[in-house]
Formats: structure tokens, C-alpha cells, sequence
């Protein structure tokens, strides 16, 4: 079995309400880099976007487990900030960051995880520092205002920067390094043409 079939896959949680642009850019290029992407969610039922998308889910949140996956994507969601159905996705991301799994999180999510005591002491970004500060977390001291942001195994985004959210995961499974990485960003967050002979001449265009 080569290198690439033999990777664990990237788990891309989904559910009712999911901010469907805020990781279409880590899907679609770890895809691309040979990342076999599964949909998770709360079980095997659909589960509607915020943008009316109907999406089937692989597998079910019980099912999975770290040791079978290479990372866990966890998206925002109006739900996150209205009810407490997605907090085991919450609780799955601790299971993951307990074994040394990485965990991304972006939007509503950074919120998901501040509840469950996972950003108290790991430097971390969001929206803006206040709508962590309202969760009640005890994580304010390493709020980072910045794009995006890896402590360790965890990936965190404020809703504005899926861009930014990708590039730090794919530095974070070496999909993309250096000057490869750099001109990706450049390509699709400052629309830099120039970066698109940088990915070409890598191969990554």
C-alpha cells in the first residue's frame, strides 16, 4: 500500500447550521494533496448547512476515534452559541488532543472548545476576544489577536480567516512548508498571480 493510501484520514465534523465557507479551502486542498477527507456528524442522519446544503455524513461522532485519524475538523455553527447539542464534538476534540491527534477549530467552534476547558492553557484566536471572554472561560491571558493560530495540535480562527485556517493546517500536516506554503497564502488570501509559478514549478498549483 503506498504512503498516501495508507494516511489516516482528516475527519471534517458537520452539522445543522454549519458555516459552510469556513473550510472549504483545508477540505479541498488536502484533498488534493492526497488527504482522504470523511464527514462526521451527530449520527449517520443528514444534517442541513447555513447555506442549505444537505450533507450525508460518513460516519457518526460515537464512531470515531483518534487513533484512526489524522485530524479533527470542527467548523462553526449558529449551534454552537444557541444550544448545547454540539458539545461532545467538544469532548471528542479533547479525547484528540489527549493522545496527540491534532484538532482545528474555527468560529463558533473556538467557543465549543473554550467551554470545555481546552483554551485555558493553550494560546488560541476567535472572532474577537470578547465573545470567548462570555463563555466563561479561564483562557482570556493567551488570546491571540491575530489571523490564526497553532498551540501544540490545535488549529484556532476567527469566522474571516479560512484562509489563514488552512494554511495553519496544512503546516501542520506538512502538506505545505516554507516558501510553498507562503505563495499559497499569498495566492488565494491577497490574490498574488505572482505565487501561482511558485506552486507550479512545486507541483502544488
Amino acid at each position: 500500500m503506498n504512503a498516501i493510501a495508507d494516511r489516516k484520514p482528516v475527519h471534517l465534523a458537520v452539522y445543522d447550521t454549519l458555516a459552510d465557507w469556513e473550510t472549504g479551502h483545508a477540505t479541498a486542498h488536502l484533498a488534493r494533496a492526497g488527504h482522504r477527507i470523511r464527514t462526521v456528524g451527530p449520527s449517520r442522519d443528514p444534517v442541513t448547512s447555513i447555506g442549505g446544503l444537505r450533507i450525508q455524513p460518513d460516519t457518526a461522532l460515537d464512531d470515531v476515534r483518534p487513533e484512526d485519524s489524522s485530524l479533527l475538523i470542527l467548523p462553526g455553527a449558529d449551534l454552537w452559541d444557541t444550544s448545547d447539542d454540539l458539545a461532545p464534538f467538544a469532548r471528542k476534540a479533547r479525547a484528540f488532543l489527549e493522545v496527540g491527534v491534532p484538532v482545528a477549530a474555527i468560529c463558533g467552534a473556538t467557543a465549543g472548545l473554550a467551554r470545555e476547558g481546552l483554551l485555558d492553557d493553550r494560546s488560541h484566536t476567535s472572532a474577537v476576544s470578547f465573545y470567548l471572554a462570555a463563555t466563561g472561560y479561564a483562557g482570556g491571558e493567551r488570546y491571540v489577536e491575530t489571523d490564526a493560530v497553532t498551540d501544540g495540535n490545535l488549529v484556532t480562527a476567527g469566522p474571516t480567516e479560512p484562509v489563514a485556517f488552512a494554511r495553519e493546517i496544512f503546516r501542520l500536516l506538512g502538506v505545505y512548508e516554507g516558501e510553498v506554503l507562503d505563495a499559497w497564502y499569498r495566492l488565494f488570501h491577497d490574490s498574488d498571480a505572482a505565487a501561482y509559478a511558485v506552486l507550479e514549478k512545486a507541483g502544488a498549483a
